[in-house]
This record gives structure tokens, sequence and C-alpha cells, in this order.
């Protein structure tokens, strides 16, 4: 493993702790003492994206994540339950046994995460993924609204 300070190569295991995705490491660089963390995880499967245009390439959690976390800035979200979202959507698409699914697919599985979560950043997301209009938009702020009502209201 190359430090990502210094960039030698040999580095040792200080911590090691399994998790349901993922073992994470504790490591030292040998050479600088500079600590830093991996994950190993198990990749099942070569999971491609096909987009709008049709081009296709791999599944990136962390390329979801971020645009994730552009729709909720600012908003008080806990990174930990944006996390665990995206976990979430990345065990339901592996447990699907598809090498292939759709970026349409994925921006769904967004939704309907995070609309009970935070409705602005929802918002944000969806006037991006679907490319609403301002009249869509509205549409679905009102909808938002109404059903925030008849929470209040029941």
């Amino acid at each position: 493993m190359t430090c990502p300070d210094c960039h030698k190569g040999e580095t040792r295991v200080i911590d090691s702790r399994e998790d349901t995705q993922a073992i994470r490491r504790r490591r030292e660089c040998m050479a600088c003492q500079f600590r830093f963390t991996t994950f190993e995880r198990i990749e099942v499967i070569n999971l491609m994206v096909t987009k709008r245009d049709g081009t296709k390439e791999p599944f990136s959690k962390e390329k979801l994540m971020a645009g994730i976390r552009m729709a909720s800035e600012k908003r008080p979200l806990v990174l930990e339950k944006l996390e665990e979202m995206v976990d979430q959507i990345e065990r339901d698409l592996y447990s699907s046994c598809k090498n292939k699914v759709s970026s349409n697919q994925i921006g769904k599985m967004v939704l309907t995460h995070l609309k009970p979560l935070d409705p602005i950043a929802y918002l944000r997301f969806t006037s991006v993924y679907r490319s609403l209009s301002l009249e869509a938009f509205e549409e679905e702020l009102n909808q938002i609204l109404q059903e925030e009502e008849s929470v209040k209201d029941g």
C-alpha cells in the first residue's frame, strides 16, 4: 500500500475492523509515520450504468454520493444519513443481480430515499435529475407542500 503523504510503498496495519460492507484498516507509513485509513470491499459484479445518451460507465458510489451531497449542500442533513442512504442504494443495485442499470433507475432510487429525509434536497436533486421546467418545479413543490399539510392535519 502506497502512503498518500510521502508515496513510499511500505506501510503496516495498525487496526482492522470488519463491517457488513467493508473491512476498515488503519495504516501507518513506515517511512514518515503518516496514518491513514483504507477500506477493503468485495466487488461482486461489475455494475455498468447506462446513461441517458446511451454511453456506459462503471457504477461509482463516490459519484452518486457527490451528486447527493450537491443537492443537500447547506442543508441540515447528517453525513452519516447520506452515507447510509448511498450504502442502501448500492446494496439494492447489487442485490438485483443485474450487471446493467440505467441512470434513470438510480435517480428514482435516490428520490425515493431523499424525499423523506429532506424535501429541499429532494427538490434540488429532482430538478437536475428530471430537468424540470419552472412549471414542473412549481407542481413538485406544491405536491410536497400538500403532503406536509396532510401530515400536519392527520
